[in-house]
């Protein structure tokens, strides 16, 4: 019997595309994580507390709770579409990076942006007990895997489309 070979199409890399995919994987994995986030909430809503102490940081004068959720809902769309745009040019040359159908890539936003960015800048709000600390980081990490999963997942049929 002969044996037919099927020629390898190269996809020709390109930085732009590699962006754009990355966009708008970082804005689908956005949703996605405020979706886990609604489902698995890492910490419990005080009314008088900032829900996310970075906002206050880049935002310092937000007069109303309803601006203060503003702000925090247009930080957290900014990051995520900056992110992925990275994650985008990153794994558009360095395939190695999209490992774990994205997983790797939550997991390490993840340590990246809690274990060590928040903290080292004092913008990381410590948990009152044991409890609460195992299921912050449980919902943390659930989250960022579900951002890092979608991120993938959108970004190669993005990048397919393009």
């Amino acid at each position: 019997m002969s044996e037919t070979k099927v020629a390898a199409v190269k996809k020709h890399k390109s930085l732009a595309k590699g962006l754009i995919a990355g966009l708008i994987a970082g804005l689908a994995a956005t949703a996605a994580k405020t979706l886990a986030e609604r489902i698995f909430p890492p910490q419990p809503k005080h009314p008088t507390e900032p829900q996310d102490p970075a906002a206050e940081c880049v935002f310092a004068e937000a007069p109303s709770s309803v601006a203060k959720e503003k702000q925090n809902e247009a930080l957290r769309w900014g990051l995520g579409a900056v992110t992925g745009a990275a994650y985008g040019a990153v794994a558009e040359f360095y395939p190695e990076a999209t490992a774990k159908h994205g997983v790797s890539f939550g997991l390490a936003l993840d340590a990246l942006s809690h274990e060590a960015a928040l903290p080292a800048l004092g913008l990381a709000v410590e948990p009152e007990n044991e409890t609460q600390i195992a299921r912050q980081r449980g919902s943390q990490i659930t989250s960022f895997v579900v951002y890092g999963l979608t991120a993938e997942l959108v970004r190669r049929l993005v990048r397919r489309w393009l």
